[in-house]
């Protein structure tokens, strides 16, 4: 039906006769030449529909007067067919923001392939930069497939996916797809569930991660695989969560932890230059988790600004301010941050209760924040007790250690150490963005790469009184931890570190994995370390343990986030925006209108029934 792309005509093929099918873009009428911005998704060209072009003849001018005539009542997003000729444009209309702006096309025919009946519920034109309210563009996804953000987006997509697709191939990895009708296991988020017709009473899981599979497919001797994987998570969705999402799958045979994460500094560094054009520095910086929690308060710190936390416990813990002092007193600590210039970027009033500083540190757990001012001369200046009952050297101290310089703020957390660390790290990335120190335009960012190494194995889940996985149970732990005796694994387990590694970017995590267990016995013990008993943990996962035991390869992996790598390098807030097809923040599609409600027939076929009661407006 056509013979070029809309946006491929370039001023080496003037003369030369085309057919060109696209969406009509908009229209314009300028006293009686008519022009028409064709759009397909290599790009627009101009249509000129010119009654001068109708020449002598009879025939011509009554063929001519229908193309004039179809042409005059074109509505935006009429698909159509265009037959023409190309030609240069004059001088003076040479759109130089366009790729085809020293061309158009001489129309001799339009066909209309299909017409819009109805009204366009936003504008779609290329040229029209108005904004729309997300779930009018969820609920016509496919209009906002056709304007350029959304197609631009999802072209960089495809791009990202061949680019790693070359690289593993080249690396020797072998592409493998694994079930997505699994078994429901007990570590994780909720489940997304699906009930078997043929096995009454019984049921899948659709996978939150292809985890066993990949080690499975390691213990089948594959040694490097691969996966676009397809993983579905039940649980609070935000900005950057799905319930359906896909991540790029890796698992890797005979390969340290160092050779695995040079080879995904390798591949990185290949996704950005072809994706982005940029050469990223090699290697990536490294923190311990350890680190990262006392510099940063968080284990994916952004790192392309400072504001880094300062512990300050030791200098406080003897002072008369019993905020402080308390706080150490039990087992917890004393942070601050130094802010440059903070005495005039921030009043009183915004530190107080009420203030927006204030509620940053509430909404995340804390009381409140405590504040010193410097001074010339390093005098300080505070509200409370804290001057008061800071002795000159304390002072000194406090001053070296967060080098402090006239016209900073020092904002205090005092507490337990987790709720310290969670509330400055809001605080700290709340003042970046407020003083400019994060760039507004994320597309154009530092792409500050960060590895966060040796996490706790374990951390203490309150609710349920027990010990459970940071990762998942399946993260090998620190040998030097552990220790070769197999009777003191249940002492050491819980204090060791594991063997994982996670990938942050400018503050958000892109990817994450570990080495493996790949000895049953220590398996085993692990999966008791988090509350499973034996005979659940067979239950659950006998499969595996038996696999271990047939030869298993020491193996390792990682998962990274496609959707958010791709949100990242799209610069987009969200990862709605680089998804075709996405769910809302209540995991609805508005488009299809699913979840639906379903007939008791086929209720009935699954053997299942539905609890759900509407609840009383």
């Amino acid at each position: 039906m056509r013979s070029h792309g809309c946006g491929d005509l370039r001023a080496d093929q003037v003369g030369q006769a085309v057919q060109l099918c696209g969406w009509v873009d908009r229209r314009r009428d300028h006293g009686g030449v008519i022009f028409i911005d064709l759009r397909d998704r290599s790009g627009t060209v101009q249509i000129t529909v010119d009654p001068e072009l109708a020449g002598g003849e009879v025939a011509t001018r009554e063929a001519f007067a229908a193309v004039f005539e179809t042409a005059s009542h074109l509505r935006n997003e009429t698909v159509l067919r265009v037959e023409g000729t190309v030609r240069a444009r004059p001088l003076e209309s040479v759109n130089e923001r366009l790729a085809t702006g020293a061309i158009e096309v001489l129309a001799t025919a339009i066909t209309v392939l299909n017409s819009v009946k109805g009204v366009l519920p936003f504008p779609v034109s290329v040229h029209d930069d108005e904004a729309v309210r997300e779930e009018l563009r969820l609920k016509h996804r496919y209009l906002d497939l056709r304007r350029e953000r959304m197609a631009r987006n999802l072209r960089l997509r495809h791009q990202t996916v061949r680019a790693i697709r070359g690289f593993l191939e080249g690396e020797g990895f072998i592409e493998v797809e694994t079930p997505v009708l699994t078994r429901s296991t007990p570590e994780g988020a909720r489940d997304y569930l699906v009930p078997s017709r043929v096995c009454g009473g019984e049921w899948f899981a659709l996978p939150q991660s292809p985890q066993l599979f990949k080690q499975l497919l390691m213990v089948g001797g594959l040694e490097r695989y691969y996966q676009i994987a397809r993983c579905f998570r039940d649980e609070d969705l935000r900005a950057d969560r799905q319930p359906e999402f896909t991540q790029l799958d890796m698992e890797m045979s005979f390969l340290e932890q160092e050779q695995i994460l040079q080879l995904n500094e390798r591949l990185i560094r290949a996704i950005w230059k072809a994706v982005k054009g940029v050469d990223l520095p090699q290697p990536f910086p490294r923190l311990t988790w350890t680190e990262a929690m006392e510099r940063y308060g968080t284990d994916r710190p952004d790192t392309r600004y400072g504001l880094e936390l300062v512990n300050v416990s030791d200098i406080v813990a003897g002072m008369g301010f019993k905020v402080f002092s308390g706080a150490v007193a039990a087992g917890g600590a004393v942070k601050c941050i130094a802010v440059p210039g903070g005495n005039e970027a921030i009043s009183n009033v915004r530190i107080k209760p009420g203030g927006d500083v204030f509620g940053e540190a509430q909404a995340a757990g804390a009381g409140g924040l405590a504040f010193i001012r410097v001074r010339e001369g390093g005098e300080i200046d505070t509200i409370g007790a804290i001057k008061d009952n800071l002795s000159d050297a304390q002072k000194a101290e406090l001053l070296a250690r967060t080098g402090a310089t006239p016209g900073t703020l020092l904002l205090f957390g005092a507490g337990d150490t987790a709720t310290v660390n969670k509330a400055l790290d809001r605080v700290r990335q709340f003042l970046a963005r407020e003083l400019g120190l994060v760039p507004a335009d994320r597309d154009n960012s530092t792409w500050n790469f960060l590895w966060v190494v040796d996490f706790p194995m374990f951390e203490f889940n309150a609710d349920e009184h027990r010990l459970e996985a940071i990762h998942h149970p399946f993260c090998a732990p620190n040998a030097e931890d552990l220790g070769d005796d197999p009777e003191s694994w249940s002492e050491r387990l819980p204090t060791a570190r594991a063997r994982a590694y996670d990938l942050v970017l400018n503050g958000l995590e892109l990817g994450g994995g570990s080495l493996r267990i790949h000895d049953s016995a220590l398996q085993r013990q692990v999966l008791q370390t988090i509350g499973l008993p034996l005979e659940e943990a067979e239950a659950q996962f006998g499969f595996l343990m038996e696999a271990l035991d047939m030869g298993a390869p020491p193996h390792g992996g990682i998962a990274f986030g496609l959707d958010r790598m791709v949100m990242l390098l799209a610069g987009e807030e969200s990862i709605r925006d680089t998804i075709a097809f996405p769910k809302t923040q209540q995991a609805r599609c508005l488009l299809t209108r699913a979840p639906a409600g379903v007939n008791a027939k086929q209720l009935g076929e699954l053997h299942v029934a539905s609890t759900w009661v509407e609840e009383e407006a």
